[in-house]
């Protein structure tokens, strides 16, 4: 039986779940209680400066362009609002890419070592694999991914309530379902970046499509009733994934396994857990 909920629940805001740019698709950002931020994709560029102002932790999944594209530009629109810097925590190869190849003084400048190295308007700090950070009152447990790029997943909760789960850009990942069997998931985001005709270059690029879902879901614990969400779907191929989807969960069905509760996320959308 889960553990009895009496904190206020997690309200997490979809700036962005697009696995690229077009008309209203936003990449990857998710924001949550206000304060925040998982990924800083495109999505971000939508809110309003004083709600950028208010996100004072970003965690990231890893360093692809997709995830980190309006870090720099939202640091640029707000230093001047802000009294501390803000603070970023992501695997050290991913902080790495981030001052080697964003703020390195030719791409964007490198804050943090302005407006002085003492006082700078961004602060990175590493995390690693496993670990279980503790930000603005919630904590974010830093689960397992298999993607192109080192990378992970995330577990957010308040202490004592259910997990808002993502699993970042990932392939096949048995370690990822081995610990999400173990929380209390209140809802779970997952990628399907590609369809089953781009099937080869999802399994080169460490993605999902319909069919590679299907074997990630067959390792959920059968008697989970949490909600899945699909992310990160390529703004050309979207409708078809969905399509697809449809087609595996009537199988499922027709063989008797238990249909998975899958929706879809959408910019905008407003999630509470």
């Amino acid at each position: 039986m889960p553990p009895t909920r009496t904190n206020r629940p997690l309200h997490i805001r979809v700036l962005g779940c697009s696995g690229a740019i077009a008309q209203h698709c936003r990449t990857t950002s998710f924001l949550i209680d206000g304060d925040l931020l998982v990924d800083a994709g495109t999505g971000v560029g939508d809110l309003p400066l004083p709600d950028m102002a208010a996100i004072n932790h970003v965690v990231l999944t890893h360093a692809h362009l997709d995830h980190v594209a309006a870090l720099p530009l939202m640091l640029d629109s707000v230093a001047s609002l802000r009294t501390e810097p803000l603070t970023v925590h992501a695997l050290p190869d991913t902080l790495a890419a981030l001052q080697r190849h964003i703020f390195n003084n030719v791409i964007w400048p490198d804050f943090t070592a302005l407006p002085t190295p003492e006082r700078p308007f961004l602060k990175l700090i590493p995390f690693e694999m496993g670990q279980t950070l503790v930000l603005a009152g919630k904590h974010i447990e830093v689960l397992p991914a298999m993607h192109s790029v080192p990378a992970v997943g995330f577990a957010v909760s308040r202490p004592g309530g259910a997990c808002w789960v993502f699993s970042g850009d990932t392939g096949h990942n048995p370690a990822f379902w081995e610990r999400v069997n173990q929380l209390d998931v209140g809802a779970l985001v997952i990628e399907t970046a590609f369809s089953e005709r781009e099937l080869p270059l999802a399994l080169r690029s460490q993605h999902l499509s319909p069919s590679l879902l299907a074997l990630e879901l067959d390792m959920m614990h059968p008697e989970a009733r949490f909600p899945v969400f699909i992310s990160h779907t390529k703004p050309a191929e979207t409708q078809l994934i969905m399509r697809e989807i449809a087609t595996l969960q009537q199988q499922r069905q027709h063989q008797g396994l238990t249909p998975v509760n899958i929706g879809w996320l959408k910019t905008g959308q407003e999630l509470t857990v």
